[in-house]
């Protein structure tokens, strides 16, 4: 949370209990008792408030930052299977024409507006 490891944190307390003392340690740590539950209460009456003022369950999914990672979205774009190419209609075969005959044995489709699709190609 605030990007301090073990050691910092054993380090900071052994500073607090030498600068406090161990006289007035027990009064200390009653009150940091009572800060964090008096905390703990607050959040959740503030939680029942909210669940009671929208009267359903809140998807706090949807308010996810990290939704919007770049890296998830790209991963998640990559991952959706690739749309098929619809079928073209009935009277737009390649092999209507007589010029689309002699391509198709080069590999080379005419579409149905008559311009050269080669598959292979793209």
């Amino acid at each position: 949370m605030f990007d301090i490891n073990g050691g910092e944190l054993l380090v900071i307390i052994l500073v607090a209990i030498l600068v406090v003392g161990p006289e007035r340690m027990p009064e200390y740590a009653k009150n940091l008792r009572e800060w964090v539950v008096r905390g703990r209460d607050y959040v959740n009456t503030n939680k029942d408030q909210l669940k009671s003022d929208v009267g359903v369950d809140v998807d706090w999914k949807q308010y996810d930052p990290r939704q919007y990672d770049p890296r998830r979205i790209v991963r998640d774009a990559l991952a959706e299977p690739t749309a098929t190419r619809p079928a073209p209609p009935a009277g737009a075969t390649a092999a209507a024409t007589p010029a689309a005959a002699s391509d198709a044995a080069s590999g080379v489709s005419v579409t149905a507006t008559g311009i050269p699709y080669d598959a292979d190609a793209t």
